[in-house]
């Protein structure tokens, strides 16, 4: 389900039991913390049974309560503020090993990843990358890091590209302005989306470029504006957003590309080496 509980929750409430309306005043208040919480959890919490919480979720209209909690967490990365980010991370934490609480949830994130990408959307974003005239990467904010990985690689392959992160919406339109259909705009955004990537990518398609959208979701406000949609899954982890699946996915365009330019790029190498070698570049391996 994509809408939004809380407006569904606010619509349903006067035909809800006593229990129930503990549990949807609770979710109301509390978003951030609920969408964590299991249904034992939450019903102890309000003071109900667990099967309670069960059969809310199913009058709601979800499979189960995994479904809620899923359509919970999804409203809940794009509401929670800095600090509430803090707070309920460090409810879930706990007394966990931080390190392998991370890297346990980074896996699950590239599983879920590997299961959902479209190959065939994969497909046409290579190929439309291949026939572009020029390819502009949009990435601001905490995905800045993945617009730059991008570019550097695909600077190797092709003569035209722009990455645009790390500017404000204004400068975004200005380096812009001349897309047109003969382009290939590929762009970043994760909750908390941002509003310049979601404006820039709506604004490059209206022009005529082909868009692809690398997001969490084809429901996401970049994959609605997006003509090849790449899904990664992502994970808030406190502060930070985990964007290891998203990389590893970039990982893959790239070699994708590489693949298919691979007499260029192999040329391109072999001139890179000898000036890399000759201006001392890299430290050279001294055999032992």
């Amino acid at each position: 389900m994509s809408y939004d509980i809380l407006a569904i929750l606010q619509e349903k409430e006067p035909t809800f039991s006593k229990g129930q309306k503990r549990i949807a005043r609770y979710i109301t208040e509390s978003y951030d913390k609920a969408a964590f919480m299991t249904a034992n959890r939450l019903g102890k919490t309000v003071g109900v049974s667990e099967s309670t919480v069960v059969r809310f979720a199913v009058d709601l209209g979800f499979d189960g309560y995994p479904s809620m909690q899923k359509a919970m967490q999804e409203m809940v990365l794009n509401r929670l503020t800095s600090v509430q980010r803090l707070e309920v991370a460090n409810d879930r934490i706990g007394d966990q090993d931080v390190v392998s609480m991370v890297l346990h949830s980074d896996m699950e994130k590239l599983r879920q990843t590997s299961e959902t990408v479209d190959r065939s959307e994969f497909r046409a974003a290579v190929n439309a990358i291949l026939k572009a005239k020029r390819v502009y990467i949009l990435g601001v904010r905490s995905v800045a890091p993945l617009a730059n990985f991008l570019g550097y690689y695909l600077n190797y392959m092709f003569n035209n590209v722009h990455v645009i992160s790390g500017v404000s919406a204004g400068e975004m339109f200005e380096k812009i302005v001349s897309v047109n259909s003969e382009d290939v705009v590929i762009a970043f955004s994760f909750p908390r989306y941002s509003s310049s990537t979601t404006k820039g990518a709506k604004y490059c398609r209206s022009a005529g470029a082909t868009v692809i959208g690398i997001t969490d979701s084809k429901l996401s406000p970049l994959g609605q504006c997006s003509d090849h949609v790449l899904v990664a899954k992502s994970d808030m982890v406190s502060l930070v957003d985990s964007i290891v699946a998203p990389l590893s996915l970039v990982n893959a365009l790239i070699v994708a590309v590489a693949s298919k330019r691979e007499k260029e790029l192999s040329q391109t190498f072999a001139n890179l080496e000898r000036i890399w070698d000759e201006y001392d570049v890299y430290e050279k391996q001294v055999e032992r």
